[in-house]
């Protein structure tokens, strides 16, 4: 039997909500993703150039640091890795975690929400700062229903 972790950022709560949704069906830990320096709403202001979002989000090399590892990733077969969708990718700190970890042989499954967009190039971005890793594919669980959490969460095995 695999060992499962959801591991998630959230901004505003909506992906934390989502994560905890998804560990539960998934019959998974729960790890979240903190940023060593929160964002504020002004850090989030996506409209403003100069905001700490944008700033990072235009910066591909920026890796946002975070505020602690987990110790046993080592345990875990199958990571889910959550986030809110930023400019049609994931945030800059999923950057700076996947890069944390040996994902060899693990099965990484990214989940994203989003006020409108889809996945975008999130797993293209993504795919080359985990060699070794295997990927499922993705999916927005935007305003998700907990029957579709368990058929997706069923059809991943």
């Amino acid at each position: 039997m695999s060992k499962k972790l959801v591991a998630y950022f959230s901004a505003s709560g909506v992906t934390k909500a989502v994560a905890g949704h998804l560990a539960k069906t998934a019959g998974a830990d729960l790890f979240e993703i903190k940023p060593a320096v929160p964002y504020t709403r002004a850090d989030l202001d996506w409209t403003n150039k100069k905001s700490r979002s944008s700033i990072e989000m235009n910066d591909p090399a920026s890796r946002p640091e975070i505020a602690e590892r987990l110790p046993n990733m080592a345990d875990y077969d199958a990571i889910f890795i959550g986030f809110p969708i930023w400019w049609y990718v994931a945030p800059t700190i999923i950057n700076s975690f996947v890069e944390s970890y040996d994902f060899s042989g693990k099965t990484i499954i990214p989940f994203a929400t989003s006020g409108g967009s889809g996945m975008g190039k999130t797993v293209e971005v993504l795919k080359p700062l985990c060699p070794g890793a295997n990927w499922a594919e993705g999916k927005m669980l935007n305003r998700v229903s907990g029957r579709e959490l368990e058929d997706w969460v069923k059809g991943l095995s």
